[in-house]
C-alpha cells in the first residue's frame, strides 16, 4: 500500500500501483502488436479507439487545471496536483500517436489518391485533408498541449519550492490564454482524428462533443483515484465528503452538457434531413448498432443523470464510485461508437485488440501518471488558498 508523510505530504512508499499498471500496459502493448501482424486493419482501428479514449481523458485533466486557475476556485486546490500529474503524460501519448501515422491509409478514406481523384468533394477538401498537413497539425496540437502542461506543472512545483504566492497569478494568466489555445487545438484534433474518418460528413459542434466527453471522464477518473487514495489512508482528511460532493456536481453538470451537445447535433441533422448528414447517424443505427447507441444514451446519460440528481447520492462514496466507473466505461463505448461504424459495414464487430489496446496504452499512461504524482508532494502545500480548500464546506 502507498504511504505518505503527513507533515510534508511527500510519498514515503509508492506501493505497487505503478508496477501493476506498467505490467498490464506492457502485456497489452505486446498482445496488440502481435495482433497487428495478423489483422493490421483491425489493429489500427482499435489503436485509434484506445488512443482517442486516453488522450481525451488526459486533455480533460489539463482543462481541469486551467479551469481552476482561471476561476480562482478554492475547493479544488487540494485536488489539483493529481490532475497536473495526469496532464504530464501527454509526451507518452505523443509516442502512441506515431503508430497511427503508419495506418493512415487503413484509417482515412481521403489518403487514397484514386478516391480523391474521382470525388469532387474530397478534391475540394484536399488542401486541408492531406497527409503532410495532417501530420504537421498533429505535432502542433501536441506541442501546444505538452507546452501548457509543462508550464503549469513547472510553476505549481516552483511554488512548493520557493513559497512565492505570485506563482498563483502567473498560473491564472497562463491558463487564461491557454484555454483558448486548448479549445482550438482540441476542436481541430477531433475533426482530424475522428470526424475525418468519414470525410463527406461534418458537424461544427463535433469538437465540443468530444471535449465534453473527455472532460467528464477525467472528472470521473479523478473521483475514482481520490477514493483509491482514501482507501489507502492518503489525504483522507484533506479530500473530504465536501470535495466529493463538488466532483459529483461537476459530473452531473457535464453529464447534462454532454447529452445537450450530442442531442443538439442529432436533432439539427434529423430536422434538416439532408442525406450527406443523416448517413453518419444511419451507420450508427443500422446493422445492430442501435443497441450500442441505446446503451450509450442510457449508460452515459440517463443513469448518471437520475442518480446524480439527488443531493445525498452525490455524497455517498459507493454510489459516486459506481457512477464514476460507469462514466469511464461509457466513454470508451462512445469512442468505439465514433470510430468503428466506419469499418464495420456488416454490423458491430468487437475484437480482442480493442481491449488489449486500451489496457496497453492505459497501463503505461497510468504508470507514468503515478510516477509523476508520487515524485512530488501530493498537494500544492504553499498555495495561498490551500487551507481554505481543506476547510471547504458546501
Amino acid at each position: 500500500m502507498p504511504a505518505i508523510d503527513t507533515q510534508t505530504y511527500s510519498f514515503t512508499d509508492k506501493g505497487r500501483f505503478g508496477i501493476i499498471a506498467l505490467g498490464a500496459g506492457a502485456v497489452g502493448i505486446v498482445l496488440t502488436v502481435i495482433g497487428a501482424f495478423t489483422d493490421s486493419h483491425t489493429f489500427f482501428a482499435s489503436w485509434l479507439t484506445a488512443f482517442a479514449f486516453w488522450t481525451t481523458i488526459v486533455l480533460g485533466a489539463l482543462f481541469f487545471v486551467m479551469l481552476q486557475h482561471v476561476t480562482g476556485a478554492v475547493w479544488s486546490v487540494v485536488t489539483r496536483r493529481a490532475a497536473e500529474a495526469l496532464s504530464m503524460t501527454l509526451p507518452l501519448l505523443l509516442v502512441f500517436f506515431v503508430p497511427l501515422l503508419f495506418g493512415l491509409h487503413d484509417l482515412f478514406h481521403w489518403t487514397h489518391a484514386e478516391e480523391v481523384a474521382s470525388d469532387r468533394l474530397l478534391q475540394w477538401k484536399s488542401p486541408y485533408l492531406n497527409t503532410t498537413f495532417f501530420i504537421i497539425r498533429g505535432l502542433v496540437f501536441f506541442v501546444i498541449w505538452i507546452g501548457l502542461a509543462w508550464w503549469l506543472n513547472r510553476s505549481s512545483l516552483a511554488q512548493d519550492a520557493d513559497r512565492n504566492p505570485m506563482h498563483t497569478v502567473t498560473l491564472r494568466k497562463l491558463s487564461a490564454g491557454g484555454i483558448f489555445l486548448f479549445a482550438f487545438s482540441l476542436t481541430f484534433a477531433a475533426f482530424d482524428w475522428l470526424m475525418s474518418l468519414e470525410p463527406h460528413w461534418y458537424s461544427t459542434i463535433f469538437g465540443v462533443y468530444v471535449f465534453t466527453g473527455g472532460f467528464l471522464t477525467s472528472l470521473a477518473f479523478l473521483t475514482l483515484f481520490f477514493q483509491y487514495l482514501r482507501g489507502s489512508g492518503i489525504l483522507a482528511e484533506q479530500i473530504t465528503t465536501e470535495h466529493y460532493h463538488d466532483l459529483g456536481r461537476l459530473l452531473f453538470a457535464f453529464t447534462v452538457f454532454w447529452a445537450y451537445i450530442g442531442g443538439s447535433q442529432y436533432y439539427l441533422i434529423w430536422y434538416a434531413n439532408i442525406p450527406e448528414e443523416t448517413m453518419w447517424y444511419l451507420a450508427r443505427w443500422d446493422h445492430g448498432w442501435h443497441a450500442v447507441t441505446l446503451l450509450l444514451i442510457f449508460g452515459h446519460f440517463v443513469i448518471p443523470f437520475v442518480t446524480l440528481l439527488f443531493f445525498r447520492l452525490k455524497r455517498n462514496a459507493m454510489v459516486l464510485r459506481i457512477i464514476a466507473g460507469l462514466i469511464v466505461v461509457m466513454h470508451f463505448v462512445d469512442m468505439f461508437w465514433l470510430v468503428m461504424p466506419t469499418f464495420s459495414d456488416g454490423g458491430v464487430h468487437i475484437s480482442w485488440m480493442h481491449f488489449t489496446a486500451v489496457v496497453g496504452i492505459g497501463g503505461l499512461v497510468l504508470w507514468l501518471f503515478w510516477m509523476r504524482y508520487t515524485a512530488h508532494r501530493a498537494i500544492p502545500v504553499f498555495d495561498p488558498k490551500l487551507e481554505d480548500s481543506i476547510a471547504h464546506r458546501v
